[in-house]
């Protein structure tokens, strides 16, 4: 299979698929490494095509059915437990964290996808941090960061805000 039809296949089976797909599974499936995958992927987004990478693979950026999205100001420590914490009072609301965003003293903002909307997200998050001996983004603003986040309602918006102020993770302005 050349490169372009490489390329085409890829973007079909992104496109449905329902769940994440790894860049490993790829270049297993295509009998390329996983370096080839990583430049098919970046010709495809330059070419025009929304994929975005998630801490469990690869999603085609499918338009979602009419969410509603907020910005929230967020403030923890670093500990694995706060993050848990934070992110499961998000996602038991019935809310989806598409993001995580700080403010870099040298680039500007960083935003990183995490599209996490299950307990089994935030957990394999926290596992992949663990394992990759990584630092969350926050540790470059000691603490304070933005999540986008969404869901079908406005009322569970507001539930999510008033849980994480009652644990101290929103942040006041």
């Amino acid at each position: 299979m050349n490169s372009i039809n490489r390329r085409a296949s890829i973007l079909k089976l992104l496109q449905e698929s329902q769940e994440p797909v790894t860049g490993g599974q790829l270049s297993e499936h295509f009998g390329v490494t996983r370096q080839v995958i990583v430049s098919d992927i970046a010709l495809l987004r330059a070419q025009g095509e929304d994929i975005i990478g998630t801490p469990r693979g690869y999603l085609y950026n499918l338009p979602a059915k009419t969410m509603i999205r907020q910005k929230i100001a967020a403030v923890h420590s670093r500990a694995h437990e706060q993050i848990r914490e934070e992110l499961y009072i998000i996602v038991d609301h019935g809310a989806r964290v598409q993001d995580v965003i700080v403010e870099h003293p040298v680039y500007g903002e960083i935003t990183a996808s995490l599209h996490i909307s299950s307990r089994f997200d935030v957990d394999l998050f926290l596992e992949k941090l663990a394992e990759y001996k990584a630092e969350p983004l926050l540790i470059l603003t000691d603490g304070p960061h933005l999540h986008t986040i969404e869901a079908d309602r406005i009322e569970i918006l507001d539930q999510v805000k008033q849980a994480l102020a009652d644990k101290g993770y929103l942040a006041s302005g």
